[in-house]
């Protein structure tokens, strides 16, 4: 109640003291001198100031805005092959400088409202204020902090030097929150991972994770394509008892199958440490928890099991394509016994013929 009085009394003695302030000055000779504060006007201020504390009433605050600053995260599967180098070639104010020189399998794009020293080594923006785009040679791209209404924009970048585009391209989405007060490293959630704050190395390995995964995605399908065929095939033979494919057409079903498990081991890279995780137990722990939560070893496991379905099928009608041609070659051989006989047996026949 006291705080009140005291409010209501120097709101009072400062609108009489203001009465004798004009409302508009003029600047004089004098008045580059400093502003002077009369002993009256600072002990209005005083107690207004002071009153503040003692007003026992509610204080009303706004709700603050959510402060994660959510980065959404975009990965693509669009072709088989990428041209890195032509990438650079028609970006070079735009490519982030490797962090090492192992790093021969991807581009590292920024895109920024900055000069042209913005991708510096001695330029640091934070990385939530850019767009990232991270491709990969293998066929990926991970698109960092872009909305979905620019996505072809940045794809196109990368159309250009594919080859081998694919009909369809796969997708996954994924996103980043970044909470500065967060006092473990990392933290995981429902699609989503909360950081304290992310960089070029983060977004780098979190891109490494998802391309790598998406892509696995592209392959599993392919392997499913070849187990749905051998399925048919047997099942064909259930009911007729015969194999009617010819070889060339097992011999591409072989080469399929061979170069998806060495495309996702060696393109891919599915089991090469990162360099990035192997510097820093920081970035350790996060890609350890994005391979963990894509489940990217067990999905392996599944396409290595797939893969040895196929390679036992394959094995199967090989051995029946080889019987076939060893029983060709069994009836060559009869047939030129019989002919071998039959001109025996008219030579003979001859012979005794002219002895008569």
């Amino acid at each position: 109640m006291g705080g009140r009085w005291i409010k209501t009394l120097s709101s009072l003695l400062y609108n009489n003291n203001h009465r004798h302030i004009p409302t508009t000055t003029t600047r004089s000779s004098s008045s580059s001198s400093p502003l002077l504060f009369t002993p009256h006007f600072l002990f209005n201020r005083f107690l207004t100031v002071a009153a503040i504390p003692l007003d026992p009433d509610p204080i009303h605050i706004e709700p603050e805005d959510d402060p994660h600053v959510k980065i959404p995260i975009k990965a693509f599967f669009l072709s088989t092959s990428i041209n890195l180098k032509g990438i650079q070639a028609d970006n070079p104010r735009n490519v982030v400088p490797p962090s090492s020189r192992s790093a021969s399998n991807y581009v590292a794009l920024r895109f920024c409202n900055y000069n042209s020293d913005a991708n510096g080594p001695g330029f640091h923006v934070k990385a939530s204020n850019c767009r990232y785009m991270v491709v990969y040679q293998y066929g990926s791209a991970v698109l960092f902090n872009i909305e979905d209404h620019e996505v072809d924009i940045y794809l196109q970048l990368v159309k250009r030097h594919a080859s081998g585009l694919l009909s369809e391209m796969r997708k996954d989405d994924y996103a980043i929150r970044e909470k500065p007060q967060l006092v473990e490293d990392m933290l995981g959630g429902p699609d989503y991972i909360v950081l304290k704050s992310l960089d070029t190395d983060g977004i780098r390995l979190i891109g490494s994770v998802l391309g790598q995964s998406i892509a696995l995605d592209y392959f599993v399908s392919q392997v499913d394509g070849l187990v749905e065929e051998f399925a048919g095939i047997n099942r064909g033979m259930e009911k007729t008892g015969t194999f009617t494919m010819d070889k060339k057409k097992l011999l591409q079903l072989v080469g399929k199958a061979n170069s998806n498990l060495a495309d996702v081991i060696l393109k891919v890279g599915l089991f090469e440490r990162s360099e990035i995780a192997w510097r820093d137990a920081k970035y350790a722990q996060i890609y350890e928890y994005l391979r963990e939560e894509y489940e990217v070893a067990q999905r392996f496991g599944n396409l290595d099991y797939k893969l040895k379905f196929v390679e036992h099928n394959i094995h199967f009608l090989q051995e029946v394509l080889q019987n076939r041609k060893s029983d060709f070659l069994e009836w060559c051989i009869i047939g030129l016994l019989t002919i071998e006989n039959v001109i025996s047996l008219y030579e003979i026949l001859k012979d005794s013929n002219a002895i008569s």
